[in-house]
Parts: C-alpha cells; sequence; structure tokens
C-alpha cells in the first residue's frame, strides 16, 4: 500500500459559535470532500470544569471525522501534536480497514483479527503515518476571549511544525485566523513545509467580538484548492483526490 496525501483543519477555539452556518454541517461536508477537521477547545488555566459552549467542539469533530479535545493552556502544545497524529491514524486506519472487508470479507477490521496479524497491520499503519503527504489547516478563533491565549496557541503550533517534520513524508501549513473585520477569516500564513514564520504574526491580530464558526470551516475549505492544488497539478496528480491511498 502506498502512503497517500491527509488534508486536515485544526480548529482552534474556546467557545461556541454563534453567526452563520452550522459548524457541524459544514464539518460534514468536509468530510465528505476527504478533508478531516479536529478540533481544540481551549480552557484558561485557571478555569474549572467545560463551559457549556465547548460541548459543540466534539460534535463538530465527529461530523468531521476527526478528534476532538478539551484542553488547558499550559497542555495545548502536547494536545495540538497528539490530535494530528491521532487523526492521521484514525484516517489510515479507515482506510485500512477498508482494504481489509474487500479482501477478507465485510465484516473484517483491524480490531478483529488474530493478535499477530493485528499487531501487523498496526506496523502498517504506522509506517503509512510517517511516509504519508500530510496537509494541516490550522483555524485560530480569534473572538475577545482567546486574544489572551494567542501567544500559547502561536507556540503550540511552532511545536507541532518541528513535530511533523521529523517524519519522512512532506508536510504543509498554513494559517487563517477568524473573524476577519473585511472577510469570513483571514490568510495569516500561506502554505509552507514549516511555522517558524508564525513568531511575529498573533501580536497583531485584533480579536473580534462574535465566532463565526460554521463560515469560517466553509471557507477554510477553499483554502486546500490553492497552493496543494497547482503543486499537485504539477506533479500529475489529481488534487481532488480524497485521501490518495
Amino acid at each position: 500500500m502506498k502512503p497517500g496525501r491527509l488534508k486536515q483543519i485544526l480548529l482552534l477555539t474556546d467557545g461556541c459559535s454563534n453567526h452563520g452556518e452550522d459548524p457541524i454541517a459544514v464539518a460534514a461536508l468536509a468530510r465528505n470532500q476527504g478533508i478531516t477537521v479536529n478540533v481544540i477547545g481551549v480552557l484558561d488555566d485557571r478555569q474549572q470544569g467545560k463551559p457549556q459552549g465547548l460541548d459543540e467542539v466534539e460534535s463538530i469533530a465527529e461530523a468531521g471525522g476527526g478528534v476532538s479535545q478539551i484542553v488547558y493552556q499550559k497542555s495545548l502544545s502536547q494536545t495540538v501534536q497528539m490530535v494530528t497524529r491521532q487523526a492521521m491514524t484514525q484516517t489510515i486506519q479507515g482506510v485500512v480497514n477498508k482494504e481489509l472487508q474487500e479482501i477478507l470479507g465485510k465484516d473484517q477490521t483491524i480490531e478483529e483479527l488474530p493478535p499477530e496479524k493485528r499487531g501487523e497491520v498496526v506496523e502498517v499503519v504506522d509506517d503509512l503515518g510517517e511516509r504519508c503527504d500530510l496537509e494541516v489547516l490550522v483555524l485560530v478563533d480569534t473572538s475577545a476571549s482567546m486574544h489572551h491565549k494567542l501567544p500559547t496557541v502561536k507556540e503550540a503550533l511552532y511545536d507541532l511544525s518541528l513535530s511533523l517534520n521529523a517524519r519522512t513524508g512532506s508536510n504543509q501549513f498554513s494559517v487563517y485566523t477568524f473573524p476577519d473585520h473585511k472577510k469570513t477569516i483571514r490568510k495569516m500564513v500561506d502554505w509552507t513545509p514549516e511555522l517558524g514564520e508564525i513568531n511575529g504574526i498573533f501580536s497583531k491580530l485584533l480579536s473580534g467580538g462574535y465566532t463565526p464558526t460554521g463560515p469560517a470551516l466553509k471557507e477554510a475549505l477553499y483554502a486546500f484548492t490553492e497552493k496543494p492544488m497547482f503543486q499537485s497539478m504539477q506533479d500529475g496528480v489529481d488534487p481532488y483526490e480524497e485521501t490518495g491511498f
């Protein structure tokens, strides 16, 4: 099995959407287009319990076929890396399970294999995760309540870039924020193999007072047809191929 190309949206937010389309429906649309939606709900370090607004986090990720996590600021960097890698493994396992069903029968999955065979398949999944090409669009909520969390977000994204660039597969990252007073989302970093250039951008952001998560996710889908599509056309690869496996 050849390594493919995985596409993810990583949404970082701390509250409930309150403007525009339903983000759960948009996440389902993304999943249908082969784009996984992962969501991290960011809590203040002194905050107790899970605010009601973050209940939406799990629903968006579930609809988008991704991974969700509620996390305190101090653990954000580790969580961003974990969620991204976990979503990669989950997506690849889904592809492997589909192939197993075609070969061994419709009810066959990794979990139902004998232990020795299961171990072999897990090794294949891990290997594909290291070698596949990865596109991660980071979508950052910059509503008023997120403003003081942005330095932590910046550090977490830089650490994510360093961590994933240890893989043998190629990486492409981009960073968008929302809301924007002119557009729904604002491009902060165009597609790049590493996020070293993010150091100065978050200090310049202005925070908005509303959270249009659904429209932001919808606009983010179009970003996958910009630079990655151009590169794929040069390589003779179908830019709308869902997973590439």
